[in-house]
């Protein structure tokens, strides 16, 4: 079955046959798949209250128990420099604490609230039914092969990070 990478792909072929275009089609694919399944797991967010982020820092503090901020930016997929911000936001809504370090008077622990902990118990079950309909034309020796590449070239582009 041909989609739009296709047809742009023949485009191509025809406007600059010299040039081996065939990486279009894998990262215009996962382009236009990053863009249709973040905005499903947006949908999933708002239902609760919750962008990505937020999801994010909170369903890492559930899996991981208690966190420093730098922790918690190394096990979670946001950045150092919103780590702060979120905290705040959370804090705010009462979702997160954050108590000083007994040890280092510099640092602070951050946890989950009783509110925190039930938002997420609530979110996270939406979030993984979004995520298995996303992959439902799959079958499940298609979701393996797809994993096992995706962990080949993000190991790869790893590698060449640092």
């Amino acid at each position: 079955m041909a989609d739009h990478l296709d047809r742009v792909l023949d485009q191509w072929a025809v406007a600059r046959p010299d040039l081996d275009v065939s990486p279009m089609g894998v990262f215009g694919r996962l382009s236009r798949l990053n863009a249709l399944t973040s905005a499903e797991m947006r949908r999933t967010f708002a239902r609760h209250n919750l962008d990505s982020s937020s999801f994010d820092v909170l369903a890492t503090l559930r899996r991981s128990g208690r966190l420093t901020p730098a922790g918690l930016m190394r096990a979670s997929m946001i950045t150092s420099g919103a780590v702060t911000q979120r905290l705040d936001r959370l804090e705010a809504r009462g979702l997160v604490t954050r108590t000083p370090n007994e040890t280092d008077g510099r640092g602070v622990y951050v946890d989950l609230t009783d509110a925190g902990r039930e938002l997420i118990d609530r979110a996270l079950p939406d979030h993984v039914a979004t995520e298995h309909r996303m992959l439902e034309g799959l079958t499940a020796a298609q979701r393996e092969h797809l994993v096992e590449a995706l962990r080949v070239m993000l190991g790869t582009l790893e590698d060449d990070e640092g």
